[in-house]
């Protein structure tokens, strides 16, 4: 066998130019538009080629780095060690911690503590914590008061002497993101009060290594419906202006810098979130870089990821457990310090055991059977990867300036700016879901014919909680479909949809299919059936069946005879509808026939339409 240690592969072939693959292309499109065919417009503001190749990546700066090297685009560190992150409610300190010690009995090496107790006590604290062994686990507090809850576990580690790494501690607190976004305002006119409490708490924290007393959420932007871009610009504007605000009232650029913690949701876009925390690492660098920190080390990011909220659905909820496992991967391959994947559940019930134990095992897999953990940017030197971080920390940067300019965030947030950006995005997601455009399996597309929604499901799950003023509200993307199909299966009615299949069988057969998906969404029972001879067999069948809707699945040259034909036979008995655009729409509108679904169609809107003329 011959060495070909040194040898490169496939050199017997000759090279092909970026020329010759244009003209193969321009063949191939035979005169169609190659922008409109081919370049994706993304939601984010920005074109991505089809095909990326050595040439694109010319003049991307930060390629020259390696894992662990300034901008840290690669990561922050020479391994992909993340951590596996699972949250304890606490509401009894006894019960939380022995869910506690079987999680971290079960592979989780970063517990979330969210406090819902408003007056947290030492003795509490003492049972919450003990048993575990604190070196060896990430400790994450939330709530609705996380600075008492800080103050509270600085006081515990300072009374028992814990060392300078005995600990690895997070604190959500951030009046920010979550104040300004949750209340309109901060705990005090200008938010002074705020900051001096968050400069007093990193003071008492210098004793120890790694403790983190801010959490920038930048969950909220994307579980509120925001881009990606959106998403990324918002949370680095609010980190930015904690080093402005924190350096100001006494600290150093690395004590504020290191103190800062940022938690990003990750949607379904695979390759998108796996650029997106690679920006955020660069634009990060960048701007901590801005306040000439004594060591460059503080210009790392640290990144916490949750698995988005935002995608999940009540309604075929399994499907949950599928896109945690892809959002997962993203943010493992991207390199984050620690990631916690939501529960299927989570949008309709509370978690249980088997839910959590699903959440774990996705990461336990990633890391164990997957080996994600042992390679370190494994998304590094792809064309595509590097190109869209670029892309992506350009866009970001645009948004970001844009916030400077106008104050900062919280000046920006408080003139209504970011709640604007945010609610303009999700409208237009809105918008892509109820046409088909954005795909949410379950919801708008394949849905599960047979499913009627578990008692668990309430109308309160599916309904989107608006706020007035000046908030961001979370919401998920799935919603307006469930809400209306939980009004069907709830109404004591099961409106039935009857396929007839006539004409050409190759075409009778993929408008039933198409048809079967669309009023499915409803939850309006479908009728399919496989071809019918005659006419008149096939609305005699209709008939018989029951069903409020016939729908007329035949090819579009045979629409011009059949429709008016069976709208004759049916007379009346139920609505018709044609399942496509034929050319021969206006004809049939003439003789009325004016109910048509086809891929242009509002799904949401026109079976909202259909549900009410069956007094649903």
């Amino acid at each position: 066998m011959a060495n070909t240690k040194n040898e490169k592969l496939f050199a017997e072939f000759p090279p092909v130019s970026t020329e010759k693959w244009e003209e193969v292309i321009a063949a191939d499109l035979k005169g169609a538009d190659y922008e409109r065919k081919l370049v994706w417009r993304t939601g984010e503001g920005f074109n991505m080629r089809p095909y990326y190749r050595a040439e694109n990546l010319e003049g991307i700066e930060f390629l020259a780095s390696e894992a662990g090297q300034f901008p840290f685009v690669r990561g922050t560190r020479a391994d992909n060690e993340w951590r596996i992150f699972q949250t304890v409610e606490v509401s009894d300190a006894a019960a939380a911690n022995a869910e506690a010690l079987k999680l971290l009995d079960s592979g989780v090496d970063a517990l979330g503590f969210a406090i819902r107790k408003a007056d947290l006590t030492a003795a509490e604290l003492d049972t919450l914590l003990s048993g575990i062994y604190l070196p060896a686990v990430e400790l994450t507090f939330s709530g609705e008061h996380p600075a008492c809850t800080a103050e509270l576990v600085l006081a515990k580690l300072e009374r028992e002497a814990v060392p300078a790494d005995g600990v690895h501690l997070r604190f959500e607190i951030d009046p920010l993101v979550r104040g300004l976004s949750s209340k309109g305002c901060f705990c005090s006119p200008d938010g002074a009060k705020c900051f001096a409490r968050i400069v007093s708490l990193v003071r008492k924290a210098a004793v120890w290594k790694d403790v983190r007393i801010v959490t920038v959420n930048g969950r909220i932007f994307g579980n509120a419906g925001s881009t990606i871009v959106e998403e990324l610009a918002f949370a680095l504007s609010a980190g930015q202006e904690y080093l402005a605000r924190l350096t100001d009232a006494g600290l150093t650029a690395d004590e504020a810098a290191r103190t800062i913690r940022f938690a990003f949701s990750v949607t379904s876009n695979y390759f998108m979130e796996i650029a997106k925390f690679r920006a955020a690492r660069l634009l990060w660098a960048n701007i901590v870089k801005g306040y000439e920190p004594a060591c460059e080390c503080s210009c790392k990011l640290c990144a916490h990821a949750e698995t988005s909220r935002w995608n999940q659905s009540v309604y075929d909820p399994y499907v949950n457990m599928l896109r945690g496992t892809t959002e997962a991967m993203s943010a493992a391959i991207a390199g984050v310090d620690s990631l916690e994947v939501t529960p299927f559940n989570t949008a309709f019930a509370t978690p249980d055991a088997f839910a959590k134990r699903i959440a774990r095992n996705v990461e336990l897999l990633l890391k164990h059977e997957a080996h994600f953990d042992q390679v370190v940017d494994p998304a590094g030197g792809s064309y595509y990867i590097e190109n869209l971080t670029k892309s992506i920390a350009a866009e970001a940067w645009k948004r970001f300036l844009e916030i400077e300019e106008k104050g900062g965030y919280a000046a920006a947030y408080e003139a209504g700016f970011i709640r604007e950006q945010v609610e303009a995005s999700a409208a237009q997601k809105d918008k892509e879901i109820a046409t088909r455009r954005r795909i949410l399996l379950g919801a708008n597309q394949f849905p599960n014919f047979t499913e009627v929604a578990a008692p668990e499901i309430t109308m309160e799950a599916v309904e989107r909680d608006v706020r007035e003023g000046n908030l961001l509200n979370a919401y998920r993307g799935a919603m307006a479909f469930e809400q209306m199909r939980l009004g069907v299966d709830r109404s004591g009615k099961s409106p039935k949809a009857f396929m007839l299949t006539c004409g050409s069988l190759g075409m009778a057969r993929a408008r039933a299919q198409f048809s079967c998906n669309f009023f499915g969404c409803a939850g309006i029972r479908v009728i399919d059936n496989t071809f019918f001879k005659s006419l008149e067999e096939g609305v005699d069948a209709a008939v018989a069946s029951g069903a409020e809707i016939v729908v007329v699945c035949a090819s579009d040259d045979d629409y011009a005879t059949v429709a008016p034909k069976i709208k004759e036979l049916l007379a009346g008995r139920a609505i018709l509808v044609v399942a496509g655009a034929p050319a021969c729409m206006a004809e049939l509108e003439a003789q009325g026939i004016t109910n048509f679904i086809h891929v242009k169609s509002n799904v949401l809107e026109t079976l909202k339409f259909y549900l009410k003329e069956m007094g649903i």
